[in-house]
């Protein structure tokens, strides 16, 4: 089989786990032909580091999709992550209007915030543009706080007790009626336990996939969970068995990333373990 190749529309951060310095690293591993388009470069990532310099990439979007264009190139997924700005969204659902064939899996982490609470650089207007590009995915990746987003609605902390009822009818509720494949991070079934609940789109069905939570969390994990998916994906696995494998990984990250005593500012030390990730 010829091997896969992907076009990733996300930042660039120099130092510290996420974004692109986490998809191209994963996705190769996986077999997968990274092919980045950067929404902006930044000497380091934005959580926990201050005085950071941040250059705008948005005029190069359409410029880099013109000419990857006029090549002809032909994508097997489209995977974006966190966007600059409401014009950076549009920009991104044109490319996905323009490359996508029937082959091509769109994955959106429709990056927006954390905790219950906004990234300080996104607007009203940009949540809003955020939920028009998802509804282009075949599969999105939104953590708690994002789902909240998406739907409208008020984030408030899961019932104690009602977990699984809660993360399915969220679920069920992110996938546009079916539409879509939903991976809802940060789902916790149990004390201890962390992953995703997933809708998968093909068959109807809801399944939830945890594991061990360690200690606390870590930048860039949204970023590894997404990636990995998305790799799996590309190699035949189907929803739940890929987030499965996402959720797995991140945990073995997060041991290594606490029994070397790295801050947490750092991100997850995976590079050691990318052979897990290499196919057998």
């Amino acid at each position: 089989m010829p091997t896969p190749r992907a076009a990733a529309i996300h930042d660039l951060s120099g130092f510290g786990r996420c974004s692109l310095t986490v998809v191209i690293p994963i996705l190769s591993a996986m077999g997968v032909q990274c092919c980045p388009l950067p929404t902006a470069f930044l000497s380091t990532h934005t959580g926990g580091f201050q005085g950071f310099t941040f250059l705008d990439m948005t005029e190069e979007l359409p410029r880099a999709a013109r000419h990857w264009e006029s090549l002809g190139l032909h994508f097997q997924a489209i995977y974006s992550g966190f966007l600059g700005s409401e014009r950076q969204i549009d920009l991104v659902a044109d490319f996905i209007r323009t490359f996508r064939r029937e082959d091509t899996l769109v994955v959106v982490d429709p990056v927006m915030g954390d905790d219950g609470r906004a990234y300080q650089t996104y607007t009203p207007a940009m949540c809003a543009g955020m939920a028009r590009l998802a509804a282009l995915a075949d599969v999105i990746t939104p953590n708690l706080t994002e789902a909240a987003f998406l739907l409208g609605q008020e984030y408030v902390p899961l019932p104690a007790g009602e977990e699984d009822a809660a993360l399915r009818k969220m679920v069920q509720a992110l996938s546009l009626d079916g539409k879509r494949s939903v991976a809802l991070t940060g789902a916790s079934l149990a004390p201890g336990k962390t992953g995703a609940m997933c809708f998968d789109a093909r068959t109807g069905d809801i399944h939830p996939v945890q594991t061990d939570f360690i200690v606390h969390p870590l930048h860039g994990t949204g970023d590894v969970f997404a990636s990995v998916l998305t790799g799996a994906m590309l190699q035949g696995k189907n929803l739940a068995d890929a987030a499965q494998q996402a959720v797995d990984f991140i945990r073995a990250c997060a041991v290594r990333t606490v029994e070397q005593q790295l801050p947490l500012r750092e991100g997850v030390d995976f590079e050691p373990l990318l052979g897990l990730l290499i196919p057998r």
